[in-house]
């Protein structure tokens, strides 16, 4: 008898071990528990605005969500559109469709080359001890640190137009750093800047050929 209270109390134990790291994951991701009207549309609206604003615990509730893919997909995708209008007023193929496909295709490309070396150096070059890095948990958090890409739209405003989109890029940047930092564990801040660093130079360069490269087979 005694042993059966033993394992009825060791069981009970274990209910509560797991109800109160069921809590402290909801909390980490910002809410305690799943609302219902929380829906989709919702949900992705509130990653983005809270990834723009840095908040960490939407980086880590994007990291844990697997079924995020398709809303980081989006996300990409959008920025890269916002990216490619932006530029609609720039350069000797101004207003041209075939210019802003390409630009909207160099984006797109840019930021997989990024994401790509981000990967690689973050994990390969410069990893800290507990770096334990997910490549789907990695694309899906820096996905949404593209969020704030959506404001180059307003790149073709006249005037404020240049100042906006390069604002914007700059504050991707820094959505990245914390997405990295976020994503790969990394304790130290700077070393997130490193990575994140070498990353845009190259994926800036990338861009620029394949869009240039693109450009030349539609003329």
């Amino acid at each position: 008898a005694d042993g059966g209270v033993s394992s009825t109390d060791h069981g009970l134990e274990n209910v509560r071990l797991h109800d109160a790291q069921t809590l402290a994951h909801w909390s980490r991701a910002g809410s305690l528990v799943p609302s219902d009207n929380d829906t989709i549309m919702s949900t992705f609206a509130r990653r983005m605005i809270g990834a723009a604003l840095l908040d960490t615990r939407v980086y880590e509730e994007v990291e844990a969500d697997r079924r995020g893919n398709g809303q980081a997909v989006v996300v990409v995708l959008l920025a890269s559109l916002a990216a490619g209008i932006g530029l609609w007023e720039v350069g000797a193929q101004a207003q041209d469709p075939q210019a802003l496909a390409s630009r909207v295709i160099g984006a797109l490309v840019g930021w997989m080359a990024w994401a790509a070396q981000t990967y690689l150096v973050g994990t390969r070059l410069l990893p800290e001890p507990q770096t334990n890095a997910d490549l789907g948990e990695l694309l899906r958090t820096i996905a949404f640190a593209a969020s704030p890409g959506l404001l180059r739209v307003f790149g073709v405003l006249p005037l404020v137009g240049w100042p906006i989109y390069a604002t914007t890029s700059v504050w991707m940047l820094v959505t990245m750093i914390v997405a990295v930092r976020q994503a790969l564990d990394y304790r130290s801040t700077y070393r997130a800047v490193m990575v994140c660093a070498v990353g845009w130079v190259l994926s800036i360069a990338i861009a620029a050929v394949i869009g240039n490269l693109f450009v030349r087979n539609v003329s």
